[in-house]
């Protein structure tokens, strides 16, 4: 079976945004699994997504609040077609960074994290796929604003970033 996913991290609404740009929307709507790895900074966000992907796992950020804190983890563990994922929102510096998450995430076969508005995709190595989708709203130093659709087939893994309109 194909899954698709959706991946974002630091929205920021409705300090970098008003809203979720229309795009990351009308992806929601069409992914089977939605994952965002924290820096909502609304409950009304949360809210909304919840009401519309088919499923959505997140975790808070250092931007969020005691609301969203009380509604979400730190750190999201879960299985999307035998492929074992984790979220999280901050893993430190660059540098080391892969080494770090093997230690940290030993049983995971894929890591969605966020905070630095860079998007990231590197094997660690014992294997595992680090993936930063960006952000959405904000896109810090890059030129354009980001999030990341993936697609599981079986032990396959296809990732794509996706430029984002405001």
């Amino acid at each position: 079976m194909v899954t698709n996913l959706l991946l974002l991290a630091d929205s920021h609404v409705p300090t970098r945004a008003r809203r979720l740009p229309d795009a990351v929307l009308d992806a929601v709507d069409r992914a089977d699994v939605v994952v965002h790895a924290g820096d909502w900074t609304d409950l009304a966000t949360l809210t909304m997504l919840e009401s519309r992907a088919s499923r959505l796992y997140g975790v808070w950020g250092n931007n969020d609040g005691p609301e969203l804190r009380a509604r979400l983890p730190e750190v999201a563990r879960f299985e999307v077609e035998g492929v074992t994922l984790a979220a999280v929102h901050e893993t430190g510096p660059a540098r080391g960074r892969e080494e770090r998450m093997d230690s940290e995430f030993p049983d995971a076969d894929v890591l969605v994290f966020g905070h630095s508005h860079i998007p990231w995709d590197t094997v660690s190595p014992a294997g595992m796929r680090l993936l930063n989708p960006g952000s959405p709203t904000d896109r810090r130093r890059q030129s354009v604003c980001t999030m990341m659709r993936a697609v599981v087939d079986g032990d396959r893994i296809e990732v794509e970033l996706v430029p984002v309109s405001r």
